[in-house]
């Protein structure tokens, strides 16, 4: 059972608080909690989802420069305060079309009513969105200049979405379009890892597959991979049933109404990608000469284009002068390098090369001696002892 709700800006700042529960959460949680992230290096995005202080169980999403945190005392289970938050965060900016500082402060009443119906007592209520637009209508500028001119703020409804009368709670019974179609997309995002010799180290895939249904009526579907074997970690949205999956990998459900994420999975220990990278670096006193190679691993049957490649440079790199035989070479702050290639051209692979200059050591310039009876002999000597030496590979 959630408790409280605030929203903090990425400067520690409580934009909006939300109290679930007749007992109220002190606003001085969010000071500790972002001393907390202060001494965990000041980034919230790299912050664990739940975290434990001394009064206060917490969970916390940091997405858009915008830090949810959920505040609890009772025991409940880690993930459904985790994505009742990401549903918050999807909500509102299916809302108001993105999701900021000055969004949110813009349009904070609507954030209040939206969570008034997204969590009763505690608990998550009607967190679907085609839902909530039944109940409370969408900003625009209409409704902004007729709140001004009539003096009503509120956007709820004065009637209960259709919904509520249905056995599915997640679409009503008498669904109606001048359209029948669905779209389904299947989005997916690789994360690799390679070593310096271009072998790949570590690879995984995140995808999502998204449905815009526009079905009249009670529609029942069945969705079916050729490859189901190779999904990990899923996902559902609740309309999906589970026995049909867990028996035969299949997806069977009835449809909300829109655009809606069906389930979201992981592929591990992927063996390739399609694309692979090379970096050659050779050095000599003062300067060192790298050589950047991209190219197409296997042909994937698609056009792979839009591809881009930043580095950041070392501090004790002096000046570099880098060209490209395909694309462009843009500087960016804190001497990152942004290398856009576009689409890999199929007569040759695009590389980057060019030379670094790096800063030069310590030296002595001179030695001056005053008051000395006689002329001393001075001598120089530069002694570079080991340390602590690392390589990774």
């Amino acid at each position: 059972m959630l408790q409280c709700l605030f929203f903090l800006s990425d400067s520690g700042e409580v934009m909006l608080e939300k109290q679930m529960t007749g007992h109220r959460v002190d606003r001085s949680i969010c000071a500790w909690f972002w001393d907390y992230v202060l001494s965990q290096g000041g980034d919230p995005s790299k912050i664990l989802p739940v975290v434990a202080s001394p009064t206060h169980y917490l969970f916390q999403l940091f997405r858009d420069g915008i830090i949810f945190l959920a505040c609890t005392q009772v025991e409940m289970p880690p993930l459904m305060g985790i994505e009742f938050l990401r549903r918050v965060a999807d909500v509102l900016t299916d809302y108001l079309g993105g999701l900021n500082e000055d969004l949110i402060k813009d349009n904070f009443i609507i954030v209040y009513e939206l969570l008034d119906e997204m969590m009763d007592n505690g608990f998550p209520l009607t967190t679907e969105p085609n839902i909530l637009r039944e109940m409370i209508t969408p900003p625009n500028i209409v409704s902004k200049m007729l709140s001004v001119v009539t003096g009503k703020n509120s956007n709820v409804s004065t009637r209960l979405p259709d919904a509520t009368a249905s056995c599915i709670p997640w679409r009503k019974t008498n669904m109606k379009h001048a359209s029948n179609e669905i779209y389904v997309n299947l989005v997916e995002e690789i994360d690799a890892v390679f070593s310096r010799d271009g072998a790949l180290v570590k690879c995984e895939i995140y995808g999502e597959v998204q449905v815009d249904s526009h079905l009249p009526g009670l529609p029942d579907l069945t969705l079916s991979f050729s490859n189901p074997s190779i999904l990990n970690d899923m996902r559902f949205h609740p309309c999906v049933r589970f026995r049909p999956w867990e028996s035969d990998q299949i997806l069977s459900f009835v449809p909300p109404d829109g655009e809606f994420k069906l389930m979201s999975y992981r592929v591990k220990k992927l063996k390739s990608t399609p694309i692979y990278v090379k970096p050659h670096l050779t050095s000599d006193t003062g300067n060192c000469h790298i050589n950047v190679l991209v190219g197409v691993r296997n042909d994937p049957g698609k056009t792979i284009d839009s591809i881009t490649v930043q580095f950041q440079l070392p501090f004790c790199v002096a000046s570099a002068n880098l060209t490209s035989n395909h694309g462009t070479v843009n500087i960016l702050a804190d001497k990152t390098w942004s290398w856009s290639i576009g689409q890999i051209p199929k007569d040759k692979s695009p590389s980057l090369s060019g030379n670094l200059v790096l800063e030069k050591g310590l030296q002595i310039h001179r030695l001056d001696i005053k008051n000395a009876p006689s002329q001393p002999y001075k001598g120089f000597r530069a002694l570079t002892q080991a340390g602590e030496y690392e390589v990774r590979s």
